[in-house]
């Protein structure tokens, strides 16, 4: 029987609620590790950065929810890349022993990142009450619009990747080593006006940290790009992500051979 569609976003969302749930299977805490990983980090730097570097007097007030905003939206980026990356090879059975679309492998890989993110962001909401931060529907609205931009990017990445890392092992670690990278030249820890305004078009030219930045920005302070860089943003990724599944279907075939 040939597959649908609906036979697709069947597999595709059984592959992450699976992912999901074997993710901490075992694990004392279980699913809490979704929400006190990030928490624990949060702490940490924002403890340095807003008592030691006092970033929150340095004209960022709300640091801290800038700080926790950013880095949820970074640790999705950073969990969606590296499950999509390693999919097929973890899912190697799917891959040789029965024949499943395989950018479905890929895509359900990194959905179980929007759980966790899903998971993440009710905690960002818990933050915004306690610091008696409301957000305006438009700031929240383009939040939501760069996480779904964000994941697109992830999904690119994927799906360029993927049939590599198959024949190329070391590409997790270069991956690692890079995220590690974007962490740092994206404003993360640190907010961007800290930075010369001259080197500020320099660092958005990076994706993650045009996202990161307007994400946060927009959803604490109001402040949102213009409609020109966000469109040519949001079209060079669509392209990036068209040619990434060109690659992936070309790639692909010979996936089952080298595993």
């Amino acid at each position: 029987m040939p597959q649908t569609h609906e036979n697709h976003r069947e597999l595709v969302m059984r592959i992450a609620k699976t992912d999901f749930k074997l993710r901490y299977h075992g694990s004392v805490l279980g699913y809490v590790w979704v929400v006190l990983k990030p928490l624990l980090m949060f702490t940490i730097l924002n403890f340095v950065f807003s008592s030691i570097f006092n970033f929150r007097n340095s004209g960022t007030p709300y640091y801290p929810l800038e700080l926790l905003t950013a880095l949820l939206l970074f640790q999705f980026f950073s969990e969606a890349t590296m499950t999509g990356l390693t999919s097929l090879v973890s899912k190697a059975q799917l891959v040789t022993k029965i024949y499943v679309p395989r950018w479905t492998i890929v895509l359900g890989s990194t959905m179980n990142s929007l759980f966790t993110f899903g998971m993440n962001l009710i905690v960002l909401a818990f933050f915004f009450v306690l610091y008696h931060k409301a957000p305006t529907l438009s700031g929240v609205v383009m939040f939501l619009v760069y996480s779904a931009l964000l994941y697109i990017l992830a999904v690119a990445f994927s799906f360029l990747a993927a049939p590599f890392y198959v024949r190329f092992r070391d590409i997790a670690t270069i991956w690692e080593v890079a995220l590690s990278v974007i962490m740092y030249a994206s404003p993360i820890i640190y907010p961007l006006t800290i930075i010369p305004v001259k080197y500020w078009q320099l660092i958005l030219l990076n994706p993650v940290a045009f996202i990161i930045n307007y994400g946060k920005q927009g959803l604490i302070n109001g402040n949102f790009t213009t409609v020109g860089h966000f469109m040519a943003m949001a079209a060079g990724i669509g392209l990036s992500c068209i040619i990434a599944y060109l690659v992936f279907r070309k790639y692909e075939k010979t996936v089952a051979e080298m595993i």
